[in-house]
């Protein structure tokens, strides 16, 4: 029997990983982002590959660089936008990342843009014009590109990285926000590829000049790039004449980014989720945009509401959204579908668009979405959403019909598109037995597999539903891994691995918290879904708001229990994890029980009062708990009951969870159990220049290195093993 890639950390951070969708116009072709390890393994570059999309073989590569490629949209005309830091050749050397286009009629990738702090992404993609909606990061002071490249370069020069803040929040996640603020740009693709095409037809066969492109029908092309320009003051040059100019659509936007982007069909305008300041809080509103003169009309505003992830129907009469009411600590609030006329009136200053009865839909359905978009007639919406531990594909009627779940399966559907010449819809599946992978889902709910460049792994172990009744008689229910050797006679030590979040639900392939990987090394690994975990409806989520050591705790333990009972599991060789939320619990679960023989903690909030003010998002952490909540709810009240080892895992460049909470706890450990000799049972894994989830691959495999030898000392009995890199 072959040798399963889990069983190689250094294996399986080689796998290739599938990243993103996008489908072309006419439903022919699937283009994915698809991250490959790189040579020094310390680093994940990505390419472009196209597949077809009625489920034939035939995986080409479209692209390659030693920058690498993300993001793939298509525009109107089939060409493919991307998102790249690969050298432009007709500009001196760069490291941001550019807009590029891959002409649909061959030839090879041209930049679309030459921004001086690069693009950040591409929020959305008109349906019938060659018009594409950016985000750009722009430095307060700039009101005009050319202004920014000058602050810029200013800056630079002097070696000046000092922020000025104004408002809040000031660090997203592992990121300093500032000095620049996120902006909206359109910008007209067309123009671009007629020129391209004249000057293939005027110099046929010619020699590009563009490094490391390829030709959009997947032969790998490369070229040597011009030697870059010298001499030249770039930041005082006027944005180039060659490339089409961004329009900024959002000047002084401040700090808060946009949560949706949606283009008319014609390409005349956007409407837009928009923050607004709200003192150190925000909430997002629905703002139209005219493209042409850049008016402003505010659609639907209301405070402590947010309303996001705005999406059009196909003759852009029609937009749908979620509305959320700002929760509070009495209790979560619904995230509602709703959707509105939308009306336009041409006036001297531009268009001004409005809403037409705004109106809720699938008043009954208990769920919150992750995506939603128009089907193919204008009745209906596609939806995704979490529902009981997987995360199907559903369709909801506009004229209060009953919904209907498209996919009943164990996976869970994420970029989802539609295929507007059949109505099927392609997307991205995956579940704790399948990485992602591209998929068409016909209208029956059928679903026929596409290619995979690289192939699909094959994971070491099989997946059972589990499920309890908790004391107050509430289904609780997870995913429980096993390895084929598991039996009665040979029973499998237990690894209980709970979720962050804590909004969140175990349902879907994750490759940097990967329980397919304990499996391979013999473990049962139990991935249930407690109290706040999503997809059980807001009651569900309910029995834990503002109480979270309650009912979390007493489910996990409750399926635990549940688990342990069975012959094939050992109940006298058990250990808890988690990471983010999932450390909290694991933090909550050292303080209140000495049932696991051992604990691993990963970026996990210790003492609640200290974690809230010093988290990048106070403002929402802070009106989620009552001050008696928020006490009563500490973990680092109960240290003095610890005592399962422990091992505390947190990066430095944590600003969700601050590395505050992590020295904390080490230090309140020490200062308690500390053996007469000095020695402590206890570690401590740091990571000086990781984040929330350690992502570099050989920090990840470090990180497994580490988790399973304090696994193996405390939970198989092995001697002591200190992972060979860490010195």
């Amino acid at each position: 029997m072959p040798k399963s890639s889990f069983e190689s950390l250094g294996d399986y951070i080689a796998l290739p990983r599938v990243e993103s969708l996008s489908l072309s116009p006419d439903g022919t072709r699937v283009v994915l982002s698809v991250a490959t390890l790189s040579k020094d393994g310390t680093k994940y570059e990505r390419a472009l590959w196209s597949v077809p999309s009625d489920g034939a073989e035939g995986a080409r590569r479209l692209t390659r660089s030693a920058k690498g490629e993300s993001s793939p949209v298509f525009t109107a005309s089939g060409d493919v936008l991307f998102t790249s830091a690969r050298p432009d050749a007709d500009a001196d050397d760069d490291e941001t990342g550019q807009l590029w286009l891959l002409p649909a009629t061959g030839g090879e990738a041209r930049p679309l843009t030459r921004l001086a702090g690069g693009v950040s992404g591409i929020s959305a993609s008109a349906e019938g014009v060659d018009r594409v909606v950016l985000g750009a990061d722009l430095l307060p002071s700039a009101d005009t590109l050319e202004d920014d490249a000058r602050l810029r370069a200013a800056r630079k020069k002097s070696k000046i990285s000092a922020i000025l803040h104004e408002g809040y929040p000031v660090r997203y996640w592992d990121a300093d926000l500032g000095p620049d603020e996120p902006h909206l740009l359109a910008l007209d693709t067309g123009d671009l590829v007629d020129q391209v095409g004249a000057e293939r037809a005027s110099d046929a066969g010619g020699e590009s000049n563009v490094s490391g492109a390829a030709s959009v029908d997947g032969s790998d092309t490369s070229y040597d790039s011009e030697p870059a320009r010298t001499g030249t003051d770039e930041a005082s040059e006027p944005y180039p004449a060659s490339l089409p100019r961004p329009r900024d659509l959002t000047p002084h936007p401040g700090r808060g980014g946009a949560e949706g982007v949606a283009i008319t069909p014609d390409g005349t305008a956007v409407i837009a989720s928009l923050p607004v300041a709200d003192g150190y809080d925000r909430h997002h509103r629905l703002v139209a945009i005219d493209i042409e003169s850049g008016r402003h009309s505010v659609l639907l505003d209301e405070r402590r509401v947010d309303l996001e992830a705005p999406s059009l129907s196909h003759n852009g009469l029609v937009v749908a959204y979620v509305r959320t009411a700002r929760a509070t600590p009495q209790g979560p609030t619904q995230q509602e579908l709703w959707v509105a006329g939308v009306a336009r009136t041409e006036t001297a200053d531009g268009a001004e668009v409005r809403l037409i009865d705004p109106r809720r839909v699938a008043t009954d359905w208990d769920r919150w979405p992750s995506s939603l978009q128009f089907d193919v007639d204008d009745r209906s919406l596609i939806v995704t959403a979490d529902q009981d531990g997987r995360g199907p594909v559903f369709r909801i009627p506009l004229d209060d019909g009953s919904v209907q779940q498209l996919t009943d399966d164990d996976f869970t559907y994420t970029d989802v598109h539609l295929d507007r010449t059949t109505g099927d819809l392609v997307a991205l599946r995956s579940s704790w037995m399948a990485a992602p992978h591209p998929v068409r889902i016909a209208r029956d709910g059928s679903v026929t597999l596409l290619a995979v460049p690289g192939g699909a792994p094959e994971v070491p172990g099989h997946m059972e539903e589990v499920e309890t009744t908790a004391a107050d008689g509430t289904r609780v229910r997870g995913w429980l891994l096993l390895t084929a050797t598991a039996r009665a006679g040979a029973p499998a030590p237990l690894l209980l691995w709970i979720h962050g979040g804590p909004l969140n639900s175990w349902n879907a392939w994750s490759w940097r918290w990967n329980p397919q990987l304990a499996v391979a090394r013999g473990y049962a690994v139990l991935l249930p879904n407690p109290a706040l975990s999503t997809g059980y409806g807001l009651d569900f989520i309910a029995r834990g708001w503002n109480a979270w050591g309650e009912a979390p705790f007493t489910d996990l333990m409750s399926i635990t229990d549940a688990v342990v009972a069975r012959d094939d599991i050992d109940e006298t060789r058990t250990a808890a994890m988690g990471g983010s939320f999932g450390g909290y619990m694991a933090n909550w679960v050292a303080g209140h029980t000495d049932r696991f023989r051992a604990i691993v903690t990963h970026a996990s909030l210790w003492a609640l009062d200290q974690f809230i003010p010093t988290t990048d998002d106070s403002a929402y952490w802070a009106s989620i708990f009552t001050p008696e909540g928020l006490e009563a709810n500490s973990p680092h009240r109960h240290v003095e009951n610890i005592v399962t080892p422990m091992l505390v895992v947190h990066g430095d460049h944590d600003y969700r969870v601050p590395i505050g909470e992590g020295l904390r706890l080490w230090s309140e450990l020490n200062a308690r159990f500390a053996a007469p000799d000095g020695a402590l049972q206890h570690r401590f894994l740091y990571f000086p220049d990781e984040n929330h989830w350690v992502l570099k691959p050989q920090h990840a495999v470090v990180w497994y290195e580490t988790v399973f030898a304090f696994l193996a000392q405390h939970v198989l009995g092995d001697d002591w093993k200190r992972p060979a890199n860490l010195g």
